[in-house]
């Protein structure tokens, strides 16, 4: 495992590095910014946004310059990383994520899970794409939305995608990262929100399987098919998608619904062209699925799509399979409340930006360490993995050089916590209010 995060540190460093001898592509005003020498160069500033805590600015610079009573200001660093661009960090996080060892695949397919979580900012009545006046008393409040790609099986993010919440647009997320995506063999699971054609089609073409959850009933794609009348069943559908409305195709789609469809011009598809002109050729899209609908209790069930073939992955497999989308779920926790991106530490959009890909890559950083953890087995109830909150406390320190490899792996070992399955608790949504940079824990 030392030599694991030795190797990753050593990654982390020279990338930075890399990104300071070519400062002038990630700075607003090439030639001028970080030019003079001072305690706060560009590595420095990289390194503090990747350290911060959820702790106050003043906190988190003292850390790293190791309590020198000559540490930079916060005024000073505030100054520093508003010469960045958003895009340094963005970049950081991906050449992170191009550079590491990633080797737990799940049946020889990287398995990926998208899902979106918003990110409550301080109120900004200026910026009406993020902004919420707030109803029945309730405080105004700013959102951004992060969308992200993340490897259940290496538990990792690798790639994240940021707007602003009324500017929201999940499906636009999706396509764009999977047109960046350089994995060829995946499988992605999704919920609800990104259930459409045009997403299904983008798989499709990308080489991928799928296998997301919809809607059971109107204003989805099970809607309009013919299925069967049975509570579970499994139906495999050839769809011949087109815009064009002649007689003939209304025929087609009134004949067969399972096999021809129209799509109106407002629907997004990017495979068919939005306007036809009468004497165009007649032409389909061909989309190849699943619609699965399988039993969750006695009176729940649940309704997927998937192109994951049937004789390997029948209807029991997809529902161990779907239920492994959670893991995005709990890291979107971990994100936020183990590494305190909850507790910004900026007003400014484009430094919130910053924060956002800092976490994301802090949290990679962390949890690739983490797993190549040895845990000894004991004569135990319950199996033990390590203690996340503390490996990222530790993790953060080791990247700061306060921490050798043989005492991360000690520590590690150390902090473990007990794996008890099967254990579940209902969802209690709390809203927060952005913490106030007065009031910060120490």
């Amino acid at each position: 495992m030392s030599s694991q995060a030795a190797k990753l540190k050593k990654l982390m460093k020279t990338t930075i590095r890399d990104m300071a001898r070519n400062q002038a592509q990630f700075t607003r005003t090439p030639g001028r910014d970080f030019t003079r020498k001072r305690k706060l160069d560009f590595a420095s500033v990289v390194s503090i946004l990747l350290s911060m805590s959820g702790g106050s600015t003043t906190n988190s610079l003292m850390d790293y310059f190791k309590f020198d009573p000559n540490t930079a200001s916060t005024s000073a660093f505030v100054q520093q990383r508003a010469k960045l661009k958003p895009e340094a960090m963005e970049y950081l996080f991906q050449r992170f994520v191009q550079g590491s060892p990633v080797k737990k695949t799940f049946r020889g397919y990287r398995l990926l899970a998208v899902d979106g979580s918003d990110l409550r900012i301080f109120a900004d009545p200026n910026d009406p794409e993020s902004y919420y006046p707030g109803a029945n008393g309730q405080q105004p409040y700013s959102l951004l939305h992060l969308n992200a790609l993340f490897d259940l099986e290496n538990q990792i993010y690798t790639d994240a995608f940021i707007h602003k919440s009324r500017g929201l647009n999940e499906h636009k997320a999706l396509i764009e990262m999977l047109d960046r995506a350089t994995i060829q063999h995946a499988v992605l699971l999704a919920d609800r929100g990104y259930e459409g054609y045009n997403n299904l089609a983008h798989l499709q073409e990308k080489g991928w399987s799928y296998l997301f959850r919809i809607k059971d009933g109107a204003n989805g794609i099970a809607s309009g098919l013919a299925l069967p009348e049975t509570a579970e069943f499994d139906l495999s559908v050839e769809l011949h998608l087109t815009r064009r409305q002649t007689k003939d195709v209304k025929a087609l789609c009134l004949a067969d619904p399972n096999r021809y469809r129209w799509l109106p011009s407002h629907v997004t598809f990017d495979y068919l062209p939005i306007a036809n002109r009468k004497h165009d050729p007649l032409s389909f899209y061909e989309l190849s699925f699943r619609i699965v609908r399988f039993r969750l209790s006695e009176d729940s069930f649940e309704t997927v799509v998937t192109n994951l073939p049937a004789n390997t992955f029948p209807p029991a497999e997809l529902k161990l399979l779907y239920a492994r989308r959670w893991g995005i779920e709990t890291s979107f926790r971990q994100l936020k409340y183990t590494l305190g991106l909850v507790h910004f530490h900026a007003k400014k959009v484009e430094h919130i930006y910053q924060e956002v890909f800092a976490k994301l890559t802090m949290y990679n950083f962390s949890e690739l360490i983490t797993s190549h953890v040895v845990i000894q087995k004991r004569n135990t109830k319950y199996s033990y993995s390590v203690n996340f909150s503390a490996a990222v406390h530790i993790c953060r320190n080791f990247f700061l050089g306060y921490v050798s490899p043989p005492e991360l792996e000690a520590l590690l070992s150390r902090l473990l916590l007990p794996i008890r399955p099967g254990r579940s608790n209902s969802r209690k949504p709390v809203q927060r209010q952005p913490f106030s940079f007065l009031y910060r824990v120490a």
